[in-house]
């Protein structure tokens, strides 16, 4: 426990005798790190007309044939970029209107497509009840029968109705497209 303590002490005296050395001013300049400023210099001017006698800042002037040609360069580039820009335009527009009637189409076929199963579920359903409660061969046979053809008429129409909605979603979907397609061909 004296060995603890006498560490301690010598411990303790060492970080104050430290301190009060690095608040000293003789301290101070040793344990400072000096601030680096970088070196400032001035770049040259250079005058053409100091170097070399007579010949001052250039005087160029453009030919007026050269500057009608340079600015009607100019003004055919903004109209091809206008045009561009307004067609780029105009296929975004197509491009996003032909996915929101896709997929508004898709939801509604994927809807009805439910509705069928949970038709034809409900109408399993009801055919096993029925043939449960039959008391003959025969009666199995006549609900059976029955059964299977109001299944056949039933999907009969479902898939001509599922047909009719694909062609209508298809041709809604490339309308705007064909409609794009067209004004494109017009304006070319």
């Amino acid at each position: 426990m004296k060995a603890e303590t006498n560490v301690k002490t010598r411990a303790g005296k060492s970080a104050a005798s430290f301190e009060a050395a690095a608040e000293t001013p003789r301290a101070a300049n040793v344990f400072a790190v000096p601030q680096f400023e970088m070196p400032k210099f001035e770049m040259p001017k250079f005058e053409m007309s100091n170097l070399m006698p007579g010949f001052g800042s250039p005087n160029l002037e453009v030919p007026a044939a050269l500057r009608d040609w340079a600015e009607k360069g100019v003004a055919q580039t903004k109209d091809a970029y206008q045009r561009m820009k307004s067609v780029a335009d105009e296929s975004a527009e197509i491009v996003e209107n032909t996915y929101t009637t896709a997929a508004k189409g898709t939801a509604e076929y994927g809807l009805r497509l439910i509705e069928n199963a949970r038709a034809n579920t409900n109408s399993a359903f009801d055919f096993a009840r029925d043939l449960m409660s039959v008391k003959s061969l025969s009666e199995a046979v006549e609900v059976s029968t029955a059964h299977a053809r109001q299944q056949f008429e039933t999907l009969t129409a479902q898939a001509r109705e599922m047909t009719s909605l694909a062609q209508k979603v298809a041709s809604e979907t490339i309308e705007p497209v064909k409609a794009g397609a067209t004004k494109a061909f017009k304006l070319s």
